[in-house]
């Protein structure tokens, strides 16, 4: 087997390739490459940007600004780091990475002119620095070391921190310490752009302040980035400069939310076909193209992402009137609103026919934001603007009703740009017949000759990045069920006089459509009992929703009755529009626009309903991740079943799916239901079947890390697993595949063949070791807790807890847990229980004191010799113990020197980390013992944000210039001694004076 890189590996591949792309990078050789920089510019370590570099780049960049004015420059743009919030802090430093930054010069007739100054050059990107290096450290109220910090002119744009998979690391924990320095140090994120989290096999990005779950990959590249290793294409085509400037420039939105602010920057789908949008209308060889991304990739966002591209980039286009056309009411009200909450400025909204009229005769350079509806009656040939650009969402539906015809008469030759996820094929391309010509055809209308799209996103690409989940259907249209003759009516009866069972049924499926069936009582009440018991056993016990989706309103009222009358009213809301003349039975249910809005925005959250009964609503641009199952009752075809499953497929935490429960048939023969491509049938929705096939198979391959080990539920079975997880590569694969075994059965339980084929037995044995396995590598004393109901369920009825908690006790730090731990026999757990318990005590403590430090960092070697292989079991317990011995050693050794944790942890430094820049350990104790003393009088500690406050910083220096120089002739701690004021501030404010 290949040796997986460790951390500094993964970390000096990240920096070659950076290099490859234009970068100059410090750090290739394994050293703190940071300190090149820090050195040459020297900078104190509560600093986030090179001001030196700045000013540099800032003089040469702007002619205005001088070698003389320039500090009063830097010395404005510093406050511009200050901000309560970081997220604010962000959006106003932003402005003045892209805009620049006003600036009141003096002119040689002594008037004062105010410029603009720009930080960074867009329009020639080789007249800028990129600096790339590791281990950046910034120490403000604690310290942070992220692996790898991208530097334009200075200014961090990108943060990076890398795992490595050999030491039980990955993306995920990457993302974790990220959020960890945003909210511990958030100046340093204040100008950034992005976040990198890396491990040795994966790579994610997300917008500074992301939460985990915005964290997405970068899974394409332009041909001089294409590259076998996926890594390493991704960090070359995401990471280049060109792509960072681009990105920080014309990719950027920012979106106001209850909440508080998100930063949003595209995904590589967006970015990559906003492009050729970008291209073809600078080319201007063709005036359409076609987006045909899946449902759920952000369709909207790429059109608006465009829209700004097209209105802020005059080399494109001189002064665009760009038009963005929905075909609905809601979509309409969903896009203005997305508009009102974004930071795009220019842009408007057709309000009426007029409106739309007086617009494009005005011809302003801005978005337009309208429904096709209201060019019904639009004059043509009045458009005051020869450059128009207009993109159409759902793309799929502009042909219908003659609507594009209305269109293109009122903005005759303007580029048209159509934005699908299920594009619609009826009839061929090219078909020389005129009566196929006449039948839609997406690709048609929005294609050049041989030119199937402009760019396209599939459903595959969409699974694969975690973008939307994979979709499975049950067929269930077969029911067994009796005809109920006396609930038919008399002219229905009348037709069936004569016939037995069998024909009748047989004559029901040939002659009957799907809406009569649909509204047959018995057939109703066979379904209501089937969606009642498939959503108590298979959707609800994990907190997920369910959508039943009818053929007719009266169909929609019968399920919602008895739908009901089972679960109560309060659980099931029925969907459509009634008017006065309608039937009571449909009546009954009627609700109105707002009462609708009220009811999905519930839905879309854990609170009631939990089903929704739907006719004609929801099955487009609907989007709710807690949606889990869908129950079909209706004849969906093509793009409209397309769109139906897309409602099913939105990925959320412990979802591994969606679902199709169809009581159509639709799903029978899918190369009908659906006339895409090959991949396109594959993966837009699978049998159930086949779910549990993946279940079978990821149940074999966690078993195969136990390969010879007895499942039996017995102390000596359980620990001889754990031993065997305790190390690399098994630790990983089990944390890892139990992960998703435990979202297959989630989405499989209950089904009969668990128990008769085995796998259930084998799920139990395998949730008591991944118990005990969290128990002793995670320190967590009730991680069944932690697992979804199913599995939970599982745990509780065929583990006894009381048995692991007795067998594999949750270890902790302390004296008395140093003697409990010699009575666990396997040298392999007691190692993973000391790591832990070990880790988690310092983690918080490093910046306390500088043996808190070195003892962590003693920790973090002998656990990756350990999981290396380097180190057996016992020498890895034996070299824990005696850290372990150390850590609790500093509190004792503090209290016997009569010392207070701050002082303890100055001298600590002065004799241990520079004895040879002191006379004693008396001095030493005396320096340490006057410095808290100053801290404590002279620093108001007294209100939020004191930590970081700049005045602190300054008062902490004044201390030490005032105790070590002036009183005790030490300056030469500060001249000489790298670093050493920061982690005297840190001592201080870590252990609150």
């Amino acid at each position: 087997m290949d040796a997986i890189p460790s951390e500094g590996g993964v970390e000096r591949s990240l920096l070659s390739w950076l290099d490859g792309v234009g970068w100059e990078t410090h750090g290739q050789d394994g050293g703190r490459g940071a300190t090149v920089l820090d050195e040459a510019h020297e900078r104190d370590s509560h600093e986030v940007i090179y001001w030196d570099l700045l000013a540099e780049q800032v003089v040469a960049l702007n002619e205005g600004v001088t070698e003389a004015t320039v500090e009063q420059f830097v010395s404005s743009l510093r406050r511009d780091l200050d901000a309560e919030n970081l997220m604010d802090g962000n959006r106003a430093f932003y402005q003045v990475l892209t805009k620049g930054k006003t600036f009141n010069v003096t002119r040689d007739d002594g008037a004062t002119d105010t410029i603009y100054v720009d930080l960074l050059d867009y329009e020639n990107p080789e007249n800028n620095r990129f600096h790339a290096v590791n281990q950046f450290s910034v120490s403000r109220e604690t310290t942070i070391r992220p692996d790898v910090t991208l530097f334009v002119n200075g200014i961090p744009l990108v943060t990076m921190e890398l795992k490595s998979l050999a030491q039980d690391n990955d993306w995920h924990d990457a993302v974790r310490d990220l959020k960890a320095y945003e909210e511990s140090v958030p100046r340093l994120f204040v100008p950034g752009l992005f976040n990198i989290a890396a491990d040795t096999m994966a790579l994610r990005y997300g917008a500074v302040g992301a939460p985990t779950e915005f964290y997405e990959p970068w899974n394409d590249a332009p041909a001089v980035y294409e590259d076998d290793n996926a890594m390493r294409q991704a960090v070359r085509a995401l990471c280049n400069p060109e792509a960072i400037l681009d990105l920080l420039k014309h990719f950027v939105f920012y979106e106001r939310r209850a909440g508080g602010d998100a930063k949003i920057v595209p995904r590589y789908m967006q970015y990559y076909a906003v492009n050729r949008i970008l291209d073809r209308v600078r080319e201007g060889e063709h005036r359409r193209g076609l987006i045909w991304h899946t449902q759920g990739s952000g369709k909207s966002f790429t059109m608006l992402y465009a829209a700004e591209n097209l209105l802020s980039r005059p080399a494109v286009a001189r002064n665009p009137q760009v038009f963005v056309i929905v075909d609905t009411d809601k979509l309409n009200s969903q896009m203005r609103d997305q508009l009102a909450n974004l930071s795009l400025e220019q842009w408007t909204e057709a309000e009426s026919i007029d409106h739309l009229q007086q617009l494009i005769e005005e011809g302003r350079s801005q978005l337009v934001l309208t429904t096709i509806q209201k060019f019904e009656d639009v004059d043509p040939d009045v458009q005051g603007n020869d450059e128009v650009i207009v993109m159409s969402d759902e793309a799929h539906r502009f042909m219908e009703g003659g609507l594009g015809s209305r269109l293109e008469n009122a903005l005759d030759g303007a580029y048209h740009f159509g934005f699908t996820g299920t594009p619609v094929q009826e009839g061929e391309r090219y078909a020389p017949d005129e009566s196929e010509q006449a039948k839609r055809n997406t690709m048609r209308e929005f294609c050049p000759e041989g030119e199937d799209y402009l760019h396209r996103y599939s459903v595959k690409q969409g699974i694969d990045d975690g973008l939307i989940l994979p979709v499975y259907f049950t067929l269930r249209h077969e029911m067994a069920w009796e005809i109920d003759e006396a609930g038919l009516d008399e002219e229905f009866e009348q037709t069936f006089r004569g016939m037995t069972t069998d024909e009748k049924r047989d004559f029901i499926r040939e002659t009957v459509t799907a809406t009569t069936l649909a509204e047959i009582e018995p057939r109703v009440e066979t379904a209501v009992a089937e969606i009642d018991a498939h959503y108590d056993d298979h959707v609800a016990p994990n907190g997920w929703k369910g959508m039943v989706v009818t053929p007719s309103r009266r169909s929609a009222a019968m399920y919602g009755e008895r739908l009901v009358e089972r679960r109560g009213d309060e659980e099931v809301e029925v969907l459509y529009t009634a008017t006065n003349d309608d039937p009571d039975i449909i009546q009954q249910f009627h609700t109105d626009a707002e009462e609708r809005d009220s009811i999905v925005k519930a839905f879309k959250d854990e609170a009631n309903p939990k089903l929704l009964v739907v006719h004609n609503m929801l099955l487009t641009g609907f989007d709710a991740p807690i949606l889990k199952t869908m129950y079909l009752d209706r004849n969906l075809k093509n793009h409209n079943l397309m769109q139906a499953i897309a409602r099913t497929n939105r990925p959320a935490a412990g979802k591994e799916n969606g679902e199709i429960v169809d009581f159509q048939g639709v799903f029978e023969n899918i190369d009908e239901a659906l006339d895409y491509d090959a991949e396109t049938k594959q993966y837009a929705a699978r049998n159930k079947d086949d779910l549990f096939d993946d279940l079978v198979e990821q149940v074999e391959r966690v078993l195969d890390i136990f390969d010879g080990i007895s499942q039996a539920d017995t102390q000596e079975a359980t620990s001889e697993a754990i031993e065997r997880v305790s190390t690399h590569p098994e630790r990983r694969e089990f944390k890892q595949n139990f992960r998703r075994l435990q979202n297959l059965y989630e989405a499989v339980a209950p089904d009969g063949r668990l128990v008769s084929e085995g796998i259930e037995d084998d799920y139990k044995w395998l949730s008591r070791i991944h118990v005990a396995f969290k128990r002793t590598t995670a320190g967590e004393d009730d991680p069944e807790r932690e697992m979804r109901e199913k599995t939970r369920e599982i745990i509780d009825d065929h583990v006894d807890i009381s048995e692991i908690k007795r067998d594999f006790p949750t270890y902790k730090l302390g004296e008395e847990y140093l003697d409990d731990v010699e009575g666990l026999e396997n040298p392999g757990v007691k190692a993973s229980q000391i790591a832990h318990a070990t880790r988690e005590h310092l983690h918080p403590r490093e910046n306390q004191n500088p043996r808190y430090k070195r003892l962590s960092e003693r920790v973090t070697d002998i656990v990756e010799r350990w999981q290396g292989g380097e180190m057996s079991d016992p020498e890895a317990v034996a070299a824990l113990k005696s850290v372990e011995e150390k850590v609790l050693n500093v509190d004792r050794e503090a209290d016997d020197e009569e010392m207070e944790a701050a002082e303890f942890a100055i001298y600590t430094h002065l004799t241990e980390e520079t004895p040879d820049a002191i006379e004693s350990d008396e001095q030493a104790e005396q320096v340490a013992a006057e410095i808290v003393s100053q801290f404590r009088d002279r620093v108001d500690r007294h209100y939020p944000g004191w930590e970081t406050n700049h005045q602190t910083i300054a008062e902490v220096e004044r201390i030490l210039l005032g105790v070590l120089v002036k009183e005790r002739d030490l300056g030469h701690l500060i001249r000489d001694e790298e670093g050493f004021v920061d982690d005297v501030r840190n001592y201080l404010i870590q252990n609150d004076g």
